[in-house]
Parts: structure tokens; C-alpha cells; sequence
């Protein structure tokens, strides 16, 4: 399943100073002039998780209750974001977005953003060094900038800080090498980019049944992700609901699929609720797996966060024993990694220790994109399953630039974002991918 690419020494060694040396000889060096920051809005909103938990129930779109994570003014708000804009001396912008995840503060992450307290951080500490630099490789300005910290309080900044300052990085050296940004990540990284369309993830909220529809119609890859998300009203204390759900799916794919050979792979995420359900007790969820997979059979279907057993190591466990298990009683299944795997780090811990098929890489999370572009290479060469994810609550531009991503590295899929309407975000990326293939069959 691996990429070939060059080793990390080999690249260190070699690699890099060639690459600079061409740049230098053709004149393809650029100076940032001047950097600005333009507030913006995501495609979703920010949810306080802890608040939900103890809300006295919902009101039309909103919760009732008080917030309780830090920042927060209200349990649902309006995400934010901020876009970076990085004016080259030669008269172009590239830009990318800050944002964070719809449950920022929550499970060790960074704090809810907020543009009025990060715009000033971001011109306090970015704006000096960025103003004036000449550009190199993205892969070595990308990392600088994802391990600055803040002098005032010594820390790493806002993961999403981090996140939209190396996607504006990753623009400006395509900009100023006059090359697509997968092209730009594949000739620093050793990858191969994809030939065809990488296959799209498609989330539906809590409207599950009607944008079903919508993603059938579109042949939608991958879907529905399904926010399976309560025991008692989504899942069924035995499973019951959420067996209905797939099983009248898989109904309503054969009833509305658009050609004869559409056959979408099923991936729901469930956030726990399974091991909820029936006690984190393994042979109860092996056999409710298995009903799954006989319900929606002969399509395949994955389950994200089948358990959620509250630390991270207990969750590796959990995790790489239902793998083992899955695949010795062949049940035609997949787990996917996502809660507690959230950094690098995290996400080679959670390979080298087969804690599950696939892991979702929760780009936000992982700060600058370049750990996300490694997170890839590394599931892919290790052999474990590996999707370019991400938040509904991220923009249009983060959509366009993972999309990059995703056709520089060959995941197994990438996620749609953002929002949670199905046909926007779908679009946004489908549209990018197409774009890419097009202007890349142009001028082969």
C-alpha cells in the first residue's frame, strides 16, 4: 500500500539543497511583502461537547443550557475563521484559512477560535517573520512555522493558527514556482499523484435520510457518516435503530442508484456508541458488527469510533484487539481511528500498534498541513487505511487545499467539507479534484 519515496535522510542529505539550487538558478525566488488577515466564517458551527452532554435538550437548531468550555458564549455558535493572505513581491496572493474543529476545547484539543483574540497573535508573532522572507521549499518553511512558539506564553500556536499559515505557504511556493500545490507536495515529499479522481467522503448531519438521497444521486463514493451519535435515540439500546438505518440504505441505493455499477462503500461513524451499548464487551460487539456487515452486505461498510473507552492507550487496545478479532472471524468490516488520535504522534502510535483498519486524519487537529501530508505517507507505507478528514466546521479554502493533499498522497478517501449540507462541500471538492486532473492532462 506504501508510496515510494525517498528516505527521510536521503532527502535531508540531498534532496532539498538540489531543489533550492534549481529554484536559485531559474530565478524562481519570491519575497512575501506583506501579510494581512481578514476575518471570515466557516462552513458550520463551533459546539461546546461538555455543554451538550449535560444540555437540557435542543431548541430548533440551538441547545438549552449554559456553555461550559472556555470561550464559548452560547452552547452552538457561529464558527470562525481567518484567512492569511500572503502578498508576493511579484504582484500575486496566495492565501490559506485558519480553523478549527466543531468541538474545539474539547478531549485535549485547542481552545474555541476566535478571530478577535488570534488575529492579534497572528500579527504579533508571524506577521515579522513572514514580511520580507524570501520563500524556499514549502516542506521546510512549513515546518518552521508549525513548530514557532509564542514568546509571551512559550507555547505552540492555535493548532488552527498553524493550519491556515502553512496552507498559505503551500500556495505561495506553487505560485511562485508556477506549479499546481499537488505538485508541489508530491515533488517534496517523493509521492506519486493520483491519475484519477481519489474517492469523496460524504457526511450527512442529522438529516441522514434525506441527504442520503442527495449523496445516492450524486454516486456519492463514500458515505453517509450518519452521526450516530446517542444511544438512546440514534443507535437503540440494542443497536436496533441505527441496524434499521443501514440495512434501509443499502434498500435505498438499490432503489435510487444512478447506474447499474454503483456501489458506494458505507462508512458510518458512531462515536462510541456501539461500546456503549453493549458494555465495551468485545464478543457482544463482534456479533452486532457482524449483523451490520450481513445487513448491508454485498456492500462494504466501515465504522468509525466503534468504541470510545475515555484514554488513549485503553483505546489503542480496545482498538487493535477488534481489529484482530474482525479479521481472524473474516467479518467483512472495517474499523476506522479517530477519537484520541489526534496529532502525528498519535496517529503512528495508533499504526505501528494496528489499532484498527484506517485512521481519519483530523487535519485541523494535526496544526500545520504538513503533518497531515506525512500522517498519509505514513499510514499508507505501513500498511494501515488512511483518509484526509478533517471538521465541518473548516471553509472552502481548506477544502480546496486538502483536496491537493489528497491527490498528492493516494489516501483511500477524502472528506467533503466543509458544512454539513452534503451538496456544497461535495462540490467544492469535487470540483478541485476535477480542476486538478484537467489542467494536469493539459499540459502533460
Amino acid at each position: 500500500m506504501g508510496t515510494a519515496r525517498p528516505s527521510e535522510a536521503a532527502w535531508h542529505d540531498s534532496g532539498r539543497a538540489v531543489l533550492l539550487a534549481i529554484r536559485q538558478e531559474r530565478g524562481s525566488s519570491v519575497k512575501i511583502s506583506k501579510v494581512v488577515c481578514a476575518p471570515g466564517l466557516t462552513g458550520f458551527f463551533s459546539d461546546d461537547q461538555l455543554a451538550i452532554r449535560h444540555s437540557e435538550g435542543s431548541d430548533g437548531f440551538t441547545y438549552l443550557g449554559k456553555p461550559m468550555l472556555p470561550g464559548f458564549t452560547a452552547i452552538r455558535q457561529a464558527g470562525e475563521c481567518v484567512s492569511i493572505l500572503l502578498l508576493l513581491e511579484d504582484g500575486q496572493v496566495a492565501y490559506g484559512d485558519c480553523a478549527s474543529v466543531q468541538y474545539a476545547g474539547a478531549g485535549g484539543r485547542y481552545p474555541l477560535f476566535l478571530t478577535k483574540e488570534y488575529i492579534p497573535v497572528i500579527n504579533r508573532v508571524l506577521k515579522p517573520k513572514l514580511e520580507g522572507r524570501e520563500l524556499t521549499t514549502f516542506r521546510d518553511m512549513a515546518e518552521e512555522f508549525d513548530s514557532i512558539r509564542d514568546p509571551e506564553t512559550g507555547g505552540l500556536l492555535h493548532s488552527a493558527i498553524r493550519y491556515g499559515v502553512t496552507q498559505a505557504l503551500l500556495d505561495a511556493v506553487g505560485k511562485a514556482t508556477h506549479k499546481l500545490m499537488v505538485d508541489v507536495i508530491a515533488e517534496e515529499y517523493g509521492t506519486q499523484p493520483a491519475a484519477a479522481a481519489v474517492p469523496i467522503f460524504v457526511q450527512s448531519g442529522d438529516d441522514r435520510y434525506v441527504n442520503a438521497d442527495k449523496m445516492i444521486l450524486k454516486a456519492v463514493p463514500v458515505l453517509p457518516h450518519g452521526l450516530i451519535n446517542n444511544v438512546r435515540t440514534k443507535l437503540g439500546p440494542d443497536g436496533e435503530i441505527f441496524l434499521e438505518y443501514a440495512s434501509w440504505l443499502r434498500r435505498r441505493i438499490e432503489q435510487l442508484k444512478p447506474y447499474a455499477e454503483y456501489q458506494p462503500v458505507l462508512h458510518f461513524d458512531v462515536y462510541g456508541t456501539i461500546g456503549l451499548a453493549f458494555n465495551n464487551n468485545d464478543e457482544k460487539i463482534l456479533s452486532y458488527l457482524s449483523r451490520l456487515a450481513e445487513a448491508v452486505a454485498p456492500l462494504r461498510i466501515r465504522i468509525e469510533g466503534p468504541v470510545d473507552v475515555g484514554d488513549q492507550m485503553g483505546q489503542l487496545e480496545a482498538l487493535a484487539r477488534l481489529r484482530k478479532k474482525i479479521d481472524d472471524r473474516h467479518i467483512p468490516l472495517e474499523i476506522v481511528a479517530d477519537e484520541w488520535c489526534n496529532t502525528l504522534e498519535d496517529i503512528k502510535l495508533f499504526t505501528d500498534n494496528g489499532a484498527g483498519h484506517m485512521i481519519q486524519t483530523k487535519t485541523p487537529d494535526l496544526g500545520g498541513i504538513n503533518n497531515t501530508i506525512e500522517a498519509i505517507i505514513y499510514c499508507r507505507s505501513h500498511g494501515m487505511g488512511a483518509y484526509v478528514g478533517g471538521t465541518c466546521n473548516e471553509t472552502d479554502r481548506s477544502g480546496q487545499v486538502c483536496t491537493h493533499i489528497g491527490m498528492a498522497t493516494q489516501p483511500d478517501q477524502v472528506l467533503a467539507k466543509p458544512g454539513m449540507g452534503v451538496d456544497e462541500g461535495y462540490m467544492i471538492v469535487v470540483n478541485e479534484m476535477s480542476r486538478i486532473l484537467a489542467l494536469k492532462a493539459a499540459t502533460a
